[in-house]
């Protein structure tokens, strides 16, 4: 049978997009996902439009718009999408000065104020290196020096499909070359050409989809180190700060908020504090005795 037989409903026009058809999907993707794309990243998102839209057997643009904008029966087509053009550029021990804190500041930190068990939260974190590589280092500070006896590494990010591969924890040999050799050889087995995070490891993590427009409703809190790097570059300014104020409130008192060293020039607030640590961009929210003005 001809392929197009097979074809949804989807007419052959076009697959071309002019200023106004750019301005409506950069507005559509905007509002569902909060992602800023300008019109220096048009070629971008042209690119991954195509590719979609002629994978789910569309060859015109505004017919696939359409199906985008109104979703019935396109979910899953909207979720490949959002997959598509959201970056996945992320690697195990990607930001040493970052991780140098979390060793030797963080980590004393939370050990001085007798906390037995730490909660940790990566936002947007792909398909995963981020969340094992801060699992590989509180196991590996656990194993030295018996803190944190209990410990969980919660991951979340927008994409379904990146997060599936994060759950199964299998990476490429290229993928783990940045993984030092001592660790690679505790916390990763080799299997079918490349390599799988342990189970043991595995199961101190969790991963969980979450849409940072819909933060506000997220349920958990209480972290005590939440790591969002390279995140919020994506968004407008005014996001990024009220993400900022969100991701704040569910830190315990005490706790600390890692960021991207060039994620927000400037942000305060009046519950956190900046960090002073060469190369990093952190921040540690105040005690309750602080916050409430005892000291």
């Amino acid at each position: 049978m001809d392929a197009a037989m097979n074809m949804p409903d989807c007419p052959d026009r076009s697959d071309r997009m002019d200023d106004t058809g750019f301005g409506r999907w950069a507005r559509l993707i905007r509002e569902r996902t909060g992602l800023h794309i300008g019109e220096e990243r048009r070629g971008f998102l042209l690119a991954g439009l195509r590719d979609r839209m002629r994978a789910s057997g569309c060859e015109d643009l505004e017919h696939y718009y359409r199906r985008m904008r109104d979703l019935r029966g396109h979910a899953d087509e909207w979720t490949r999408l959002v997959d598509r053009l959201t970056v996945h550029e992320t690697r195990f021990f990607r930001h040493e000065p970052s991780l140098d804190l979390v060793r030797s500041v963080f980590l004393p930190w939370m050990q001085r104020l007798g906390q037995d068990g730490l909660q940790v939260w990566s936002v947007g974190c792909a398909t995963g290196e981020e969340v094992y590589t801060l699992a590989m280092l509180l196991e590996g500070h656990r194993l030295e020096t018996g803190f944190p006896q209990r410990y969980a590494v919660t991951g979340t990010d927008i994409s379904l499909p990146a997060l599936r591969q994060a759950r199964e924890g299998r990476y490429s040999a290229r993928r783990v070359q940045s993984v030092p050799e001592p660790l690679r050889q505790r916390f990763f087995e080799p299997e079918d050409g490349g390599f799988r995070v342990v189970a043991s490891l595995r199961r101190r993590t969790a991963f969980h989809q979450l849409n940072l427009m819909a933060l506000a409703r997220y349920p958990l809190r209480d972290f005590h180190l939440i790591y969002c790097q390279n995140v919020l570059i994506y968004f407008e300014r005014s996001l990024r700060l009220r993400f900022l104020s969100q991701l704040a409130e569910r830190l315990v008192p005490g706790g600390m908020l890692v960021l991207g060293p060039g994620d927000v020039p400037v942000w305060s607030h009046p519950f956190m504090e900046r960090v002073a640590f060469e190369g990093t961009l952190a921040f540690r929210r105040l005690a309750q005795a602080e916050e409430e003005g005892d000291v």
